[in-house]
């Protein structure tokens, strides 16, 4: 089924299968807008922690949740994780099919970064969807807005032909379709080769501004940790034991945005992080790093809101 974009398949699936007040299974930390979708419809969702660094997914204490949450859907983003970067192995893969199999639990599993490898080397797996041949457990969802242009929202569920049916049948109250053009433009680009120029361009882009974005924050922010992700748009940063929500704040007040780390987690987890994209490359990334230094400042300055900056950190 045709979406309009990512949130709207995720949105039609969580109508569909999660009424008010079931549970949903979440990796912690996980996609920001996805959590806040599942919350306004009402849902209760149980968060998973992910491993230290890139490692990923827990496996044992995924089993554990889904057998005793029971939870209607659980929703993992397996290829180049938002916010970590992380990459489940096939092994993984396999264990999260077979642990919701188990647990009677619709995986609904978000491949918008995908295409996103950034390093030559990175060997995919196979896809989630590969280790759920009867097609009962695995819903896969995808978009164009993060392989090729974020103006492009066009999204897919791919998934059995009843499970399809009863998403169109159960969308038809809330969007009666997706806008033509965009629909047509995906398919040209899809059938006449051009969408692996144009992903191509993107991973181009993406490796270049996230080197750069690397190499600033190391500069002017050497006590801050990550992994540098291999895949993906995102670096998900510890900060040296200051608060990311008031990171966000003071960052306002000088000139960069960034999004705090609780915002990606469940009852206010992930205080220390902060999550920065590969959205600049270049002298503005250096320029963002510089600004996020100067935030760190104020910060551990213990400046108030209210506070006037110092004028030489105003963007």
């Amino acid at each position: 089924m045709v979406t309009t974009g990512a949130m709207g398949a995720i949105d039609a699936i969580c109508h569909l299968f999660a009424g008010r007040g079931e549970r949903i299974a979440v990796e912690s930390p996980s996609y920001a807008n996805i959590l806040q979708l599942m919350r306004e419809a009402g849902a209760r969702l149980v968060p998973v922690a992910m491993a230290e660094g890139l490692t990923g997914w827990d496996l044992p204490r995924w089993r554990q949740v889904l057998r005793d949450a029971a939870p209607r859907l659980a929703y993992v983003v397996t290829d180049f994780h938002n916010p970590t970067g992380a990459l489940a192995d096939e092994d993984q893969r396999r264990g999260l099919v077979d642990a919701a199999r188990s647990a009677g639990t619709v995986l609904v599993v978000d491949e918008t970064m995908t295409e996103l490898f950034l390093d030559a080397d990175v060997a995919m797996p196979r896809q989630v969807c590969a280790f759920d041949p009867s097609g009962s457990t695995v819903l896969t969802v995808g978009s164009a807005s993060k392989a090729f242009w974020a103006g492009m929202r066009i999204g897919w569920v791919r998934a059995a032909p009843d499970v399809i049916r009863s998403l169109v049948a159960a969308r038809a109250y809330a969007d009666l379709g997706t806008p033509v053009l965009e629909q047509l433009a995906v398919n040209w680009l899809m059938s006449t080769g051009g969408w692996e120029q144009a992903v191509e361009i993107r991973r181009t882009q993406a490796r270049e501004n996230r080197d750069a974005l690397v190499e600033a924050v190391r500069r002017e922010l050497p006590d801050w940790e990550f992994d540098v992700p291999r895949g993906g748009l995102t670096l998900w940063v510890r900060t040296g034991g200051l608060s990311g929500s008031r990171l966000a704040e003071m960052g306002e007040r000088v000139g960069v945005r960034v999004p705090s780390g609780p915002r990606f987690g469940v009852d206010g987890a992930f205080e220390g992080y902060v999550r920065l994209p590969f959205t600049v490359g270049g002298p503005v990334a250096d320029e963002a790093a510089v600004r996020l230094a100067a935030a760190a400042r104020l910060v551990e300055s213990g400046a108030s809101s209210g506070t006037e900056a110092p004028r030489t950190f105003v963007a």
